[in-house]
């Protein structure tokens, strides 16, 4: 065999050697460790683990904070009820006295004070309008003598929002990531990662925030999500992308955590502050 023809034998073995590299999967990493929760305070723990596949950006880890419900009272903020001015959550936090403060849903970028979903605080409402296909609720603020946890979230599929609705005073659609059975999504909507920030309850009542900052496709989070223990149901998209807004401040402990990357939109990890916020969810002690 001549030198030239060992030559071009060796470019194309390498050339396929790299093209059937691209079409693998994100490499897997060790089994995450849930254990060794920090308390922050009487009913909320908070833990920081490598997400199972490693992102192509960032540091690849899910931060999750979890709460017993009855510990805390949560409430919905939003600018069109107060001076129509949004603010990022350290401000809505600094303005109410909040412990945590996290995105209420998404918010329409044509009209940047109004919720994409329905949004109703007490009487108040940012959208009155159910949008189809948001098949998920925030229900908080129980009413007297409903004797309901201070926060849940609902599947519109499973119950019944004219009866709920009456039930609690704030209320935040969003799209629906697993059902109320426990099955997971299989989204079909365009497939494009983001950092996220994701809401859920588990099979004992506690209610969970779980953010990345590294992105992942909607999907590869509902995977980590039914990897969890604690039987994880309910679990509602709230935003992803550098809106994507998780601030902490308990016990001394302060924990901010911003997103930044969107595919097509904003592919970019330089965020690194707070975006202002219409609508927030806020957390006070009870």
């Amino acid at each position: 065999m001549s030198s030239l023809f060992r030559f071009f034998a060796l470019c194309f073995a390498t050339l396929l050697l790299q093209a059937c590299s691209y079409g693998q999967p994100a490499p897997e990493m060790a089994a995450p460790d849930y254990s060794n929760w920090v308390t922050l305070t009487k009913g909320m723990e908070y833990r920081e683990i490598a997400a199972p596949v490693k992102s192509f950006i960032g540091d690849s880890k899910l931060s999750i904070l979890r709460m017993d419900p009855s510990q805390f009272r949560f409430d919905l903020f939003t600018a069109t009820q107060f001076d129509s001015v949004p603010k990022d959550v350290s401000t809505w936090a600094d303005t109410f006295d909040l412990l945590v403060a996290f995105n209420a849903g998404m918010y329409n970028l044509a009209r940047p004070l109004q919720s994409r979903a329905y949004l109703q605080s007490g009487d108040h409402y940012n959208n009155a309008k159910l949008l189809e296909n948001f098949n998920l609720m925030l229900a908080l603020g129980p009413k007297p003598n409903t004797n309901r946890s201070n926060i849940e979230v609902l599947d519109l599929t499973c119950a019944n929002w004219e009866q709920e609705k009456n039930n609690f005073s704030g209320f935040a659609q969003g799209l629906r990531m697993i059902d109320c059975n426990a099955s997971p999504m299989n989204w079909q909507k365009k497939v494009q990662s983001c950092s996220m920030l994701v809401a859920a309850e588990d099979e004992k009542g506690w209610f969970y925030l779980i953010f990345t900052r590294s992105p992942y496709t909607h999907n590869q989070m509902i995977g980590f999500m039914k990897q969890m223990p604690g039987g994880l149901h309910d679990a509602i998209y709230l935003e992803g992308g550098p809106e994507t807004s998780l601030l902490i401040d308990v016990n001394g402990h302060c924990i901010e955590k911003v997103g930044s990357w969107v595919s097509t939109t904003w592919e970019r990890d330089d965020n690194n502050r707070f975006w202002r916020l219409p609508n927030i969810v806020g957390i006070r002690r009870n």
